[in-house]
């Protein structure tokens, strides 16, 4: 790991390990099955410097351009065991980076620090009903009256959307197709935005995640990102950074579900001996463990390409769905390893499970995610 990562990072992983152990841990069980985590958690990991990685310092954050910082964090942040509060306290994000490279400079002052500081909560908002992956036709519609946009529409499967205090959407201010979708930056107390039922899922139970409504909403024409119909590259520029936090996210939910599955074989006796004992077993747990080592490494060269200015579109693509696949089957291991008790939600290694599906989702689904490839690969 001394290819990638400097003392500097291991104090960032130690620091954001401490923070972990300290004020997530003790409580992650009784939030997962809550359903949610308190609010308060926001501006405990702010304090803690953990919500400004990778942003400007002139912006409250701790600085632009360390990649690795941000997979050091990452990483950690994982071994609370719950990819739903990951997902939440990290919905800023996948909210921010428009905002703070083409919002107006009076508008990201007013929005980023605040959000840096865990006082306000930040969401993306994209994803509508119907529409899923196919981001070029959504349907939510932004229409220029004067110095306002009056945005009508709906969205759904929003990450901290329940809560968020500010909102980047996706809308319509042109044509059909990709050159027709601008960005705004919408504020919770708009008249007329509304919030549904919270959605309850199969895993990341511990994630807000909401339907949004627009009903005559007028947005402040300078809260446009960018130039309008320009919102699509804005989206697509997001998408490499968010595909390589997800593979991050997926070895390592599969690591921790390999570190309890070896942990358990150690323990648990079976017909005289340790499941560990068995040669199945062992072989079970090396197959896991050289997975995950490959998904991680490769995750890693992407970040440096990453680093060194490069745009690896295929590569990420590639460690997204690699890293993906070794989660699903690790995961599902882990689970056969610890047998009943792997069916039993006091184990976190069925957390761990569940919480797997979504990974070949977001962010592009696996299928999306081929043709992607397929594309940059001329096939």
């Amino acid at each position: 790991m001394t290819e990638y990562f400097t003392d500097f990072h291991t104090q960032a992983r130690l620091s954001t390990r401490k923070f972990i152990n300290a004020h997530v841990l003790p409580h992650i069980d009784d939030w997962e099955e809550a359903g949610e985590f308190p609010r308060a958690l926001y501006q405990q990991a702010g304090d803690a410097g953990l919500l400004g990685v990778g942003y400007p310092e002139a912006l409250g954050g701790n600085g632009e351009g360390d990649l690795f910082l941000r997979v050091a964090v990452s990483e950690e942040l994982m071994r609370s065991t719950s990819g739903g509060l990951v997902a939440s306290l990290g919905s800023l994000d996948i909210a921010l980076p428009p905002v703070v490279k083409w919002a107006q400079p009076h508008i990201r002052e007013q929005v980023v620090p605040a959000v840096l500081t865990g006082e306000k909560i930040a969401a993306l908002a994209i994803t509508e009903p119907g529409g899923g992956s196919d981001v070029a036709n959504l349907k939510t519609r932004a229409v220029r009256d004067g110095e306002h946009y009056v945005v009508n529409g709906s969205k759904t499967f929003i990450t901290s959307g329940h809560r968020a205090d500010h909102y980047v959407v996706a809308v319509r201010t042109g044509g059909e197709g990709h050159a027709g979708i601008s960005l705004l930056l919408m504020d919770r107390d708009t008249p007329g935005f509304a919030t549904g039922k919270k959605l309850r899922k199969m895993g990341w139970w511990a994630s807000d995640t909401a339907e949004l409504f627009f009903e005559d909403c007028r947005v402040p024409a300078d809260r446009l990102i960018g130039a309008e119909n320009a919102g699509f590259i804005a989206i697509m520029s997001n998408f490499l950074a968010e595909r390589l936090s997800l593979s991050v996210m997926a070895y390592m939910t599969a690591q921790l579900a390999y570190e309890a599955a070896a942990d358990y074989a150690r323990q648990r006796q079976a017909f005289g001996r340790s499941l560990s004992g068995f040669q199945v077993t062992r072989h079970k747990l090396v197959d896991m463990a050289t997975q995950i080592d490959i998904a991680r490494e490769y995750t890693y060269r992407c970040a440096a390409l990453m680093q060194a200015g490069k745009n690896p579109i295929t590569q990420v693509a590639m460690a997204k769905n690699f890293a993906v696949g070794v989660c699903e089957q690790v995961t599902r291991e882990a689970v056969q390893i610890f047998g009943g008790m792997g069916f039993m939600r006091e184990s976190v290694v069925e957390r761990l499970y569940r919480d797997a599906k979504i990974l070949s989702i977001g962010g592009g689904t696996t299928e999306i995610m081929k043709e992607l490839i397929a594309k940059q690969l001329k096939l």
